[in-house]
């Protein structure tokens, strides 16, 4: 007989955006697998096993939470975020569609969460109130000539776009190529949002227009999102403005 494994996120890294779900699987779990940062935000009993391991061994931490869920054991995988969105969800799939036939019937529990794109729009009005999507600008696991193809097509869309791993030490070049190919394409004014570490203590919101977006606002705790031509900033007096996309779009014009 299987243990049950359950993959959770985190949420953007206040506690009060783990959902009950996630906290009811983590009561539930015996040995819990995860990148070390993701699995320390948990308030784990003295019973309760880290497996930490670095943020690009998804694969193998995949494997090694599997094979433990074949023993018998109650296994826990931890995404920061939301496990389905970039995160840990993809990688423990990958996994049992390669792996052994047994991996197939081991009890698997993929629990929702809340990722960072909704985290940034909640604090900053409704910038996704309209159709969106949500680009990765990492490179690691598929080619740049991808992501620049992509981001042509869904800002010619009119989409609005959230931008996950916008730069690192390893890729600080990216996210400045993504504006250059966005400003081909979308008015000067189109609101970006700079929404970094939303929720925690060290939450920081900027709001600039794509004209004068600077790559140099992002890190990796950011999450950058680039309004579609509808989107509209209000200015309040003594109050942050207010970024939103409208529920109505007009027909194009023939």
């Amino acid at each position: 007989m299987t243990g049950r494994l359950h993959v959770i996120g985190t949420g953007p890294g206040n506690p009060d955006q783990m959902t009950p779900e996630a906290l009811r699987a983590v009561e539930a779990s015996t040995e819990f697998f995860g990148y070390f940062p993701y699995i320390d935000r948990l308030n784990l009993r003295p019973d309760q096993i880290k497996v930490a391991s670095d943020n690009r061994e998804e694969l193998n931490r995949a494997e090694a939470a599997l094979a433990r869920a074949t023993a018998g054991v109650n296994v826990c995988v931890v995404s920061g975020g939301d496990p389905g969105v970039f995160a840990m969800a993809a990688a423990v799939c990958e996994a049992i569609d390669a792996g052994p036939e047994e991996w197939k019937s081991v009890d698997l529990v993929v629990v929702p969460g809340v990722t960072a794109m909704l985290a940034v729009a909640a604090r900053i009005g409704a910038p996704l109130g309209h159709d969106f999507c949500a680009i990765s600008l990492s490179d690691n696991l598929k080619p740049w000539e991808i992501i620049e193809k992509r981001l042509r097509m869904v800002a010619k869309a009119g989409l609005v776009i959230a931008l996950y791993n916008p730069i690192s030490k390893a890729r600080p070049w990216q996210l400045g190529k993504a504006f250059e190919i966005l400003r081909a394409v979308l008015p000067a004014q189109t609101p970006v949002i700079f929404g970094r570490a939303a929720g925690r203590a060290d939450e920081r919101m900027l709001v600039m227009p794509l004209g004068e977006a600077e790559a140099e606002r992002a890190d990796m705790a950011t999450c950058v999102v680039i309004g579609s031509p509808e989107t509209r900033i209000i200015a309040r007096p003594d109050l942050p403005d207010l970024v939103y996309t409208p529920r109505f779009l007009k027909a194009p014009s023939r």
